[in-house]
């Protein structure tokens, strides 16, 4: 009987120990909320490294579920990435993202103004200039 209060003590010990470190470490981690400007560097410099279609698509579907607007600099990351990896479709779909993302229809148009330069550029139309 008293081997397994022992053991049983052990184990109780144990997962007081893991529990505590779970704890200790959310605490820790959630100590420390990235700044929109840790945001906007994080996700430019992903998108400045995306070789491939599924690596786009993925950063711009984490990016997107932020309850934010992803700054200029995101977008025209992304953008570069999808023209760079050569897939036309998921750079119109960022404007379309951009578009359900935004509060204000005005948001979205200062959007289109600030990055038209690179739309010219990269030879990249909205859904609505293609016709659709």
């Amino acid at each position: 009987m008293e081997a397994n209060l022992t053991a049983q003590n052990i184990l109780s010990v144990s997962i007081n120990t893991i529990i505590f470190d779970i704890v200790l470490a959310r605490r820790y981690y959630s100590e420390h909320e990235e700044t929109y400007e840790e945001f906007t560097n994080r996700y430019v410099k992903f998108f400045e490294n995306v070789d491939e279609q599924f690596e786009l698509q993925r950063g711009l579907n984490n990016c997107f579920a932020y309850d934010l607007v992803p700054d200029v600099a995101i977008c025209e990351a992304a953008l570069r990435a999808a023209r760079r990896i050569d897939d036309y479709a998921t750079a119109v779909r960022v404007f379309e993202a951009l578009k359900l993302k935004v509060d204000k229809p005005s948001q979205y148009e200062d959007y289109l103004q600030a990055l038209k330069p690179v739309m010219d550029e990269l030879g990249v139309q909205t859904k609505e200039e293609l016709g659709f």
